[in-house]
């Protein structure tokens, strides 16, 4: 063991270095969006959905570094790495719809205007929506209807469709009917 050890030092010091650095990339970059996520006022559960999708991309770059620094060789890993997105662009495309939603999502989280409690009104010509903000997942909207109705509305299309924030003002009118 110890002579194992001694054998792969530098390649155990790297890898030792590689992992702190991402740990402290990935601490940063998950209480950026936390605070990015108070700061918007989206849910904590949001901000740790984000916080997935920064450690699993982190993981990924790991272990194309920890590669390199096992002493692959740039032809095996561009190999590799061409076959596996040649399978993952095929399975990808069954699945862009999933994948749509999911990148809308992300972009909600740091761009999108309306809260959770905000009644808005999404102009859709095939089913305009007038409902009140439940919660934003990683995939839809969950929505409420005046009359009670539960409406889940996919992330891409709340992108693609024009929405109006429903005045404060025309909220109480509307109640007191």
């Amino acid at each position: 063991m110890i002579d194992i050890i001694k054998a792969h030092k530098s390649e155990i010091i790297y890898t030792l270095i590689l992992l702190v650095i991402l740990f402290v990339i990935r601490a940063i970059i998950v209480v950026a969006v936390k605070k990015i996520g108070k700061k918007s006022g989206t849910t904590e559960a949001r901000a740790a959905l984000i916080g997935r999708y920064v450690t699993v991309t982190l993981v990924l770059l790991a272990l194309l570094i920890e590669a390199f620094i096992l002493g692959a060789k740039t032809s095996d890993i561009t190999l590799v790495f061409s076959s596996v997105f040649a399978v993952i662009g095929i399975a990808l495309f069954a699945i862009w719809s999933i994948l749509s939603n999911v990148t809308s999502g992300v972009i909600m989280f740091f761009s999108f205007p309306y809260k959770v409690g905000d009644k808005i009104k999404i102009h859709d010509k095939d089913y305009p929506v007038e409902a009140i903000i439940e919660d934003i997942r990683a995939f839809q909207l969950i929505l409420r209807e005046d009359n009670g109705d539960l409406v889940t509305y996919p992330n891409n299309l709340i992108l693609q469709k024009a929405v109006t924030l429903m005045e404060k003002d025309a909220l109480d009118d509307s109640s007191i009917l």
